[in-house]
This record gives structure tokens, sequence and C-alpha cells, in this order.
């Protein structure tokens, strides 16, 4: 298939394409006309790649996967260097649920705080806005 053709079936444009194939991650075939080509292999690596992207995964830790894919496994999470990936981006995870968890404990100690400054009186006037 054309360039056009994988763009609208994975979803995504021709411009992304060729930028993924300058990075390396989709192979750059031509045929006799000059045309690139794909097939449902290279739709394959893109949907593994777009599957991580929505999972937050940027486009280089992708890689792996690709290249797991690209070596003849069926699924590009069956190879070792993907599974380093995997944890290192559940280590991330963990960071980020920590941080937010400390946040929302902050916040939430300031809303008890900001409560109880105004116990049984009137809801404080906002004067944001010009509402009142």
């Amino acid at each position: 298939m054309r360039i056009g053709e994988l763009a609208a079936r994975a979803g995504t444009t021709t411009r992304t394409l060729r930028y993924y194939e300058s990075r390396g991650l989709l192979p750059a075939r031509r045929g006799g006309n000059g045309y690139r080509t794909y097939d449902e292999d290279d739709l394959k690596l893109l949907r593994q790649i777009r599957t991580l992207q929505d999972f937050g995964f940027d486009l280089e830790e992708t890689r792996p996967f690709v290249e797991c894919l690209r070596a003849g496994h069926p699924e590009g999470d069956s190879c070792p260097a993907s599974l380093v990936v995997y944890r290192r981006k559940l280590a991330e995870l963990d960071t980020l649920i920590e941080q937010l968890t400390s946040v929302r404990a902050q916040v939430a100690a300031q809303l008890t705080r900001a409560e109880a400054a105004v116990p049984g009186g009137p809801e404080p006037k906002c004067e944001l806005g010009g509402h009142g």
C-alpha cells in the first residue's frame, strides 16, 4: 500500500509517517515507481506505536517494541527490551502517583483550613469577574 492509504488506515498523517521513517521506526521501502510502499506488518508497527503513545510513552520508548515486531515476534512486548521499558514506565508512573497524592493531601488540608476559617458564617464573597 502507499503512504496515504497507510496513514488513513493507521489514523495518522503522511507527515507523521515520514517522521517515523526518518527516526528509523518505519521502514523506508520504495517500489519500482519510486513511491514508498508498506504492508500489513507496517500497519501493525504503527498501531503498536500509537497504543504506547496513548499510554504516555514517548516516541523513543516505542523503539524496543517496534524492533521486537520487526524481529518477527507476534507482539511488540514479547522481548526483554520491551519489558525493561514497561518496568521503567511503571516506576515513572508510581513516582507521579506519589507526587499527585501528596499534592492532593496538601490541597485537601488547605480546603479544610479555609472551611474552618468561616464556621457557620456566610459564604465568602468572590470578587473575581465582578460577581459577588
